[in-house]
């Protein structure tokens, strides 16, 4: 079974640019605004679809259907959802101030819980990221603040540089700032609760809605001053990311070189490249896509370029040592 390349679902936003036009797909609206392209997604209100080897096309979620066990592996349902979401955020506007509910809240509010992954592509000299609270901030100050519109001033924020990656758990209150281009790799989630908005208005001109009481149940306030992970150029591989929903690692390739990601049947994997150019499998892996490489095959990865790229795995309910 070979490897599976998704084609991009694109989404405007409001505080989206043109990055995906200039980058990704030229045939895309230049004058509107997209502010993320999910690559790979398994819902109800979106597919993702590739094209099989037979020239038939098929969404990921007839797929794994299809081909549960092959695909996922013998630990899988194919009932149960795909379980990551990988996108990316074309982010020329600040975004709202918000928070993804830990498990226990999210069941209570009947919401998803959500841990992510944010890998900073490109960043402009002033980029920034909202992560956390300043030191010693309490929940009773940040509502007093909110109710001033000065929630700002208790927010931590860092610089953003490219090739940062950033842990963001669920319960963690966040924004990205204007200036950043990223690859988030998250829990298979849509829920989001905005507490903040910058006292701005949605693409109908109207302000969007906030949620704050169900932020305020599900910040952690004890979260103060987390930091980024600075990823290295260097030839090799490193772990960026491990949690209990997924692991992500970064490889750097030089031109010519090859890696193996699976030896042996163990896992799906998600491929996710960030520069250069790929073959798997005499299939041309390309920055702002993202593909499958399925249990039941080994994936070796061709440099044909000094190339970077991501892998996720680690979701599929296996058991690890």
């Amino acid at each position: 079974m070979s490897i599976f390349k998704f084609e991009p679902v694109y989404k405007k936003r409001i505080w989206g640019g043109q990055q995906f036009q200039e980058l990704f797909n030229p045939d895309l609206n230049k004058d509107e605004k997209f502010g993320e392209s999910w690559n790979l997604v398994d819902r109800k209100e979106d597919q993702s679809i590739c094209t099989l080897e037979s020239g038939e096309t098929s969404t990921l979620r007839n797929l794994i259907e299809n081909n549960c066990k092959e695909i996922m592996g013998p630990a899988w349902s194919k009932n149960k959802k795909f379980p990551i979401l990988v996108k990316w955020l074309d982010c020329q506007e600040r975004l709202s101030l918000q928070v993804h509910p830990p498990e226990n809240i999210a069941r209570k509010l009947k919401g998803e819980p959500k841990t992510e992954n944010w890998y900073v592509v490109k960043a402009k000299n002033n980029a920034g990221l909202f992560l956390g609270f300043k030191k010693g901030v309490s929940k009773e100050q940040f509502k007093e603040a909110l109710n001033k519109s000065a929630a700002e001033k208790l927010c931590h924020r860092i610089s953003s540089k490219s090739n940062d990656s950033v842990f963001v758990e669920s319960g963690r209150m966040h924004a990205i700032d204007a200036g950043n281009l990223i690859l988030e790799i998250q829990q298979n989630s849509d829920t989001t609760y905005r507490v903040y908005d910058w006292g701005r208005c949605g693409l109908d001109g109207t302000p969007r809605d906030l949620h704050i009481e169900e932020s305020l149940d599900s910040i952690n306030f004890h979260d103060h001053e987390p930091t980024s992970l600075a990823t290295t150029l260097a030839p090799g591989i490193q772990t960026i990311a491990e949690c209990n929903h997924f692991r992500i690692r970064k490889f750097n390739l030089n031109k010519g070189e090859s890696v193996t990601i699976k030896e042996t049947c163990k896992d799906c994997s998600i491929l996710s490249p960030l520069k250069g150019e790929l073959l798997c499998n005499n299939t041309c892996l390309s920055v702002g896509y993202s593909s499958i490489s399925p249990y039941s095959s080994a994936c070796k990865i061709q440099a044909e370029k000094d190339s970077s790229f991501l892998i996720t795995d680690r979701f599929s309910g296996l058991l690890y040592t």
